[in-house]
């Protein structure tokens, strides 16, 4: 077998090719003291070392591009406020909840709660349709988590006895899943609501009115996502929530 310097002196006899014996690259740093010194790291090694760094960082970042949807508190953006007609409207429609908030009873701590997170509501819905640029989308996300937050508040005031960890894992789901977890204590309220006017006769006529603004609420949202060019359907969303929302507090005196 032939040794480095054999295989070196094989090369240099093939046309094109230079052996050098180490790398003329090395890289010099400047002391504290303003004089030059040598780096004992090679400048092949420091590039080694800065594309790993790279690949590490785009690695982490394509993973987290590639979460669950689980994960990812708000998908796209809503298409809304397009013109100022429609963000004034969007605007002047978010104001029932703040006065649904305000007439809410408050017997205990869990309907003040829920009171308080109504005006929440209003207030988040207000300040996000006001809003432009980036921050946008994170208010639209403190939005949609104000009013998961008020189901859940409305479940506890409905149902004190709810599962300890069934409240654990809302309180978890909230600030990445929003909107699941509106569905599921919405759905726990519908039936409560259903239950109690079975038994209360006076209640029909309310869980009545609940359940057709529930139902026209629920098309005005769906076609907000699959008509954007027509407005004002989220201002019409508005509306139809807070009627249904203030029949709810009749399950609360």
């Amino acid at each position: 077998m032939m040794g480095p310097e054999s295989q070196g002196r094989t090369l240099e006899h093939i046309h094109g090719v230079h052996v050098v014996q180490r790398s003329p690259f090395e890289l010099e740093e400047i002391s504290q003291t303003g004089n030059f010194q040598q780096s004992t790291l090679p400048t092949h090694g420091r590039l080694t070392l800065g594309v790993n760094q790279l690949l590490k960082v785009h690695t982490v970042q394509k993973v987290w591009e590639q979460r669950p949807l689980c994960l990812r508190p708000i998908h796209g953006c809503l298409h809304g406020d397009r013109h100022l007609g429609e963000r004034i409207a969007n605007v002047l429609t978010s104001i029932p909840f703040i006065a649904v908030g305000i007439q809410a009873p408050r017997k205990n701590l869990n309907s003040k709660l829920y009171a308080n997170s109504l005006i929440g509501v209003g207030i988040a819905s207000s300040v996000y349709h006001s809003s432009k640029g980036k921050w946008r989308k994170y208010l639209r996300w403190a939005d949609y988590t104000m009013i998961a937050t008020a189901t859940v508040c409305l479940s506890r005031a409905l149902r004190e006895e709810n599962p300890k960890l069934l409240m654990a894992v809302s309180a978890l789901c909230l600030p990445i899943q929003p909107l699941m977890v509106s569905a599921v204590h919405t759905g726990m309220m519908e039936v409560a609501f259903a239950r109690r006017a079975v038994k209360d006769p006076e209640l029909k006529l309310v869980h009545n009115v609940h359940k057709l603004s529930a139902l026209l609420g629920g098309a005005f949202f769906v076609a907000d996502d699959l008509f954007p060019e027509i407005p004002y359907l989220h201002a019409g969303w508005h509306l139809a929530a807070a009627i249904g929302v203030g029949a709810c507090n009749k399950l609360l005196e």
